[in-house]
């Protein structure tokens, strides 16, 4: 058995029947999100099997599953990160264990800086595609056919329709969702100037330090994803001031009642 396959099984036991239709991963600052959810069930990362451990300030390090907006959910009160010293095979068996689950879709939030001057802190937005300037690939190794094809095909690494899930409900609700590119950096040192303005010219709109490994295993296995940023900062060099994890974490947590918000109307029109 597997070790994605490990931990759902584990997942499912604490469950007791309970089937997840969505997937939720929440990133720095925005675990608030998963106390909107009812019928709690929690689930520790420390007593799952074959599952990685979070370690970054900010992350709560444990499932929840039970009912948003009126429809079933698993949620992520923290993430992994290669920074953290985490193997990509392990990034991987929460997306895969949630594919096992029988989760029809995965939305992924972050917590990024923003490229553009006219998208501030406080601001949501829908990644259209993103840029991987990390060096790594969470694909890379030999490949488990039973998992995913050996190429994947990333034309429309973020599911059109899910997108346009959001597009929809951030109009019903008049809210102004920005879309653009994220391009996914290691970490976990902030960027350079040079390095943000050398990322503006390559297309992107936001940065972070996440979400691309998990996008790529998720469309690997067949799970449609979409991912939405929160604007923690303007870059490095763009505000006058340094940058640090204190501020990502308050502008998260400002930005949080916004983006729960706009996931439950996306939940309430499905």
């Amino acid at each position: 058995m597997k070790d994605f396959q490990i931990s759902a099984e584990y997942i499912a036991e604490k469950m007791n029947g309970f089937k997840p239709k969505y997937a939720i991963v929440l990133g720095s600052g925005l675990a608030d999100v998963g106390e909107e959810i009812e019928q709690p069930i929690f689930i520790s990362y420390d007593d799952i099997p074959a599952f990685p451990r979070s370690t970054v300030e900010g992350h709560t390090g444990q499932l929840i599953a039970g009912f948003l907006a009126g429809q079933p959910v698993i949620c992520m009160q923290g993430r992994f990160h290669y920074y953290e010293g985490h193997k990509f095979d392990k990034i991987a068996v929460p997306i895969r264990a949630f594919k096992e689950l029988g989760c029809e879709s995965l939305i992924l939030t972050n917590a990024a800086g923003s490229l553009n001057a006219e998208m501030p802190p406080g601001s949501i937005m829908l990644i259209e595609d993103h840029i991987n300037f990390s060096g790594c690939n969470p694909l890379i190794g030999v490949n488990d056919s039973e998992i995913g094809p050996r190429f994947v095909d990333l034309t429309e690494a973020y599911c059109p329709d899910l997108n346009r899930s959001f597009e929809y409900a951030a109009d019903q609700m008049d809210m102004n969702l920005f879309k653009g590119n994220y391009i996914w950096v290691s970490g976990p040192t902030f960027e350079t100037p040079a390095e943000i303005r050398a990322y503006s010219i390559l297309g992107a709109d936001a940065v972070g330090m996440s979400t691309v490994p998990e996008v790529i295993i998720a469309n690997h296995c067949g799970l449609p994803v979409c991912a939405l940023s929160t604007i923690t900062n303007l870059a490095a060099g763009m505000a006058g001031f340094s940058l640090s994890h204190d501020e990502t974490l308050e502008q998260g947590k400002l930005a949080a009642a916004n983006l729960t918000a706009l996931i439950k109307q996306v939940l309430n029109e499905q």
